[in-house]
């Protein structure tokens, strides 16, 4: 009678998890992997001029902290890296609608944008820093000094800037701007008296262009994972950027891409206008 029993269990398990394994491997093969693996080519949607993260290089190409990290990405996959660069405003619809396989930006996680797309594990955590006009220095000593009726403040339409200055320094008047370079040279000139951005952008102004114009206030005042953004429904690809992440830091190449963007400054002159 118990061999019976035995035997009816494991029957019915058999029926049961038929359709669970049929529908697990109909899962697989819709993942995004199988049609890269089929095309032979990781579509990479990204906006350049995002320093040091990914920027046009003077001869055309692109270059930056990001670039490297899809390069790798491609490579581990056997397969070719295809930019496809791509206006900020409408960046999460693309890919939604299948005009590239996934974002490498500097895409900040945000529980907004996480109802639309997948992120995967962080790979960089930065924050938003304060760019100040040099008129302000002594005066201004954080992001708190800012929130006042009489200071200009500035950042980039649509960015985690823009929400950070306008939940956090509310009481600031508040100029949004198409991109992050045109709103630092609003602050340089004397006509906004601090660009709220994030960190790596705000050192690199101010190393480049900030000499006797401007202070960067560098320690971040939030708190910004950025990670690679996918279509949602497709654990595989998930599970496979995570562990290429693993691999990516635990390689070294994480490491040695950081300090050739973050560190050096060797990069400044290939940045194309």
């Amino acid at each position: 009678m118990k061999k019976v029993l035995i035997l009816l269990l494991a029957m019915a398990f058999v029926f049961v998890s038929a359709p669970v394994f049929a529908d697990d491997i109909e899962l697989a093969k819709k993942s995004t992997i199988e049609s890269i693996l089929q095309s032979k080519q990781l579509r990479v949607g990204f906006e350049s001029g995002y320093l040091p993260f990914e920027m046009t290089a003077k001869d055309g190409s692109f270059m930056g902290f990001d670039i490297d990290l899809g390069k790798a990405l491609a490579k581990s996959m056997g397969v070719k890296w295809v930019p496809v660069n791509t206006a900020w405003d409408g960046i999460i619809p693309a890919l939604v609608t299948d005009k590239f396989d996934i974002i490498i930006g500097g895409m900040t996680i945000t529980q907004s944008r996480n109802l639309q797309i997948n992120f995967s594990n962080p790979y960089i955590v930065v924050g938003q820093a304060v760019l100040l006009n040099k008129k302000h220095e002594g005066t201004v000593k954080s992001y708190k000094d800012l929130n006042d009726p009489k200071y200009t403040i500035v950042s980039r339409l649509g960015t985690t800037g823009e929400q950070a200055a306008q939940k956090m320094i509310s009481r600031a008047n508040y100029k949004s701007y198409e991109s992050e370079a045109e709103a630092a040279i609003e602050v340089m000139s004397g006509n906004a008296d601090a660009l709220i951005y994030d960190l790596p952008f705000i050192e690199k102004v101010q190393a480049q262009q900030g000499a006797g114009k401007t202070i960067a206030l560098s320690t971040p005042f939030t708190y910004e994972p950025l990670a690679m953004a996918i279509r949602k429904g497709d654990p595989d690809f998930m599970n496979y950027l995570n562990n290429f992440l693993f691999q990516y830091k635990g390689d070294g190449l994480w490491q040695r891409s950081y300090d050739k963007w973050f560190k050096s400054t060797d990069w400044f002159d290939k940045v194309g206008n």
